[in-house]
């Protein structure tokens, strides 16, 4: 077995280029970026033919970035992975209400998930708000039932939960909401995918900067 002698500040350079090695077929250039970053944080090329983006969604995301948006998260593991700095440098800030004792009264109150009552506290938030939703369908469709509401008009829905019960529905959903998405079709997705979507987008900003 023959390892390669790479520099830990190579190690992604290295990983980038693996992967674009590796694709299954070429990428839009306006989308690689995003596609190729969740392949390194998944290791599944799955997703460079599964990751549906609707019509100028990405563009629409930055601009949102470039303002200062809210991004709200359905896991605290989600929002511990995006980057703090890059947040930080375009006035940024990233929040999850899930672990909140008014959410968890709110939802036993109601019968519903966490997941659910957290968008609804996400609702009242000001200024420009993006979800990343990675784990909770629940959290989708309650998305999609306060779009419908003309309660909440979000800049983007990153819409990547991972598991078996009405994952693929929610995602469908959020697809067909009007609103601008970045979906993971099918099954597959999860927090730490949730977190790659936004860090790209957060670093189509802040790398050009630098």
């Amino acid at each position: 077995m023959n390892l390669e002698n790479v520099l830990p500040e190579d190690i992604e350079r290295r990983s980038f280029e693996i992967i674009e090695s590796e694709l299954p077929h070429p990428l839009d250039p306006a989308l690689a970026p995003i596609i190729k970053r969740v392949i390194h944080t998944t290791a599944d090329f799955e997703f460079a033919d599964s990751l549906f983006f609707s019509e100028n969604a990405v563009p629409l995301a930055l601009k949102a970035l470039g303002e200062g948006a809210t991004i709200v998260t359905d896991t605290n593991m989600a929002r511990a992975g995006i980057n703090r700095q890059a947040l930080a440098s375009l006035g940024c800030r990233a929040v999850c209400f899930m672990a909140d004792p008014d959410v968890a009264v709110a939802a036993r109150e109601q019968k519903t998930t966490r997941a659910s009552a957290s968008i609804d506290k996400a609702a009242d938030l000001a200024g420009t708000l993006i979800f990343a939703i990675g784990n909770a369908p629940t959290a989708l469709i309650r998305i999609c039932e306060l779009i419908r509401e003309k309660r909440l008009s979000p800049a983007l829905v990153v819409g990547v939960p991972v598991g078996f019960v009405n994952v693929v529905q929610a995602k469908e959903m959020i697809m067909q909401s009007g609103v601008p998405t970045i979906v993971a079709r099918g099954r597959k997705g999860g927090s730490t995918v949730a977190a790659a979507i936004i860090n790209a987008l957060l670093y189509g900003i802040t790398r050009e900067e630098d």
